[in-house]
């Protein structure tokens, strides 16, 4: 029987209200899209559904659905959306253990607008969570992981990351990074860190960040020269990775209607690590990558169709090459 790895996730979580509307209707100026909300007036909302989201927990769940032993690891309060989260996440069978739970802290609240095209805006309160400086976590628990996934790390930052990536490296715990914002606006630090890396997961536009290239082969061939495997998406236009063996490149699952594309990302990042993990092939491992990014757009929330461990999968446009 293969050993299935122990995986951390590290980050934050938020309660997620979704509001769905034909009155969210996008409308063109110039270069942006909008959904225009006339003040003053009172607009009709057809649904209304309660979720958690947070890019460590939609991973996590990833995760637990595929059969693998993961644990959670942040700050949350007694607030109710805190509560929540962690309900969820145990019926989940995602363990909560490494959460500290304590009345200074609060979790995130996100309104998402979905527009009618599957599009969102989403209305952000980040709550109060851990710091750069780690305090309140318990980072010292990492080295009895094989694997972690740090993502979205609130006010930590950069600097959180990189104590929580070295930390890995010198317990040779090996690392998956989907960086946020914050870190990727500081990308020579980034690239230090990169260093105790073992999976990057970015889009073209990030990787173009990091280094140079036009097409996403080529990002991912200059890629390999900070981590051994690299992911670059771009969106509708498929994926390409790399191993350092063989090079994939991937067109669309399947061309399904986009009901809300929050979580997609991260039900692509963990789809590809948890085949990973269980010694899956790399074109394998894009393909329910692929898939589980496919059925979360067509459902709302950023769980609720994240695939299980039974679940049927189909071939795809796909391309395998030695490297």
């Amino acid at each position: 029987m293969t050993n299935i790895p122990k995986i951390l996730t590290i980050g934050k979580t938020v309660q997620d209200v979704f509001l769905s509307s034909d009155e969210f209707d996008p409308h063109t100026e110039g270069k942006m899209v909008y959904t225009h909300l006339p003040l003053g007036l009172k607009m009709e909302v057809e649904k209304v559904i309660f979720d958690t989201g947070g890019n460590a927990g939609n991973v996590a769940v990833t995760f637990a659905r595929q059969g693998i032993e993961v644990d959670y690891m942040w700050t949350l309060g007694h607030d109710p959306a805190s509560e929540t989260i962690l309900r969820v996440l145990d019926q989940e069978g995602v363990s909560t253990k490494l959460v500290t739970h304590d009345d200074k802290y609060q979790a995130g609240y996100s309104t998402i607008l979905i527009a009618t095209n599957g599009e969102r805006t989403i209305l952000n309160h980040r709550g109060v969570s851990a710091g750069a400086d780690g305090k309140g976590l318990n980072l010292d628990a990492i080295e009895e992981f094989d694997w972690i996934y740090p993502t979205s790390l609130a006010n930590g930052g950069i600097e959180l990351l990189e104590k929580i990536v070295t930390k890995a490296g010198d317990a040779g715990v090996k690392v998956m990074l989907n960086p946020a914002g914050p870190e990727l606006a500081e990308p020579s630090k980034l690239k230090t860190i990169l260093e105790d890396v073992e999976i990057l997961c970015v889009n073209k536009e990030e990787m173009q960040k990091l280094v140079h290239g036009e097409t996403l082969e080529e990002l991912v061939r200059h890629g390999l020269n900070l981590v051994p495997v690299v992911i670059v998406s771009d969106g509708p236009n498929g994926v390409v990775a790399s191993d350092g063996k063989t090079i994939v490149t991937a067109g669309m699952y399947e061309d399904v209607k986009v009901i809300d594309r929050t979580g997609a990302g991260d039900a692509f990042a963990s789809g590809f690590l948890s085949q990973w993990v269980q010694g899956k092939s790399l074109k394998d491992s894009i393909i329910f990558a692929s898939a589980n990014s496919t059925s979360v757009v067509t459902k709302i929330g950023a769980k609720t169709g994240i695939l299980h461990g039974n679940a049927n999968l189909h071939d795809m446009p796909l391309e395998e090459k030695a490297l």
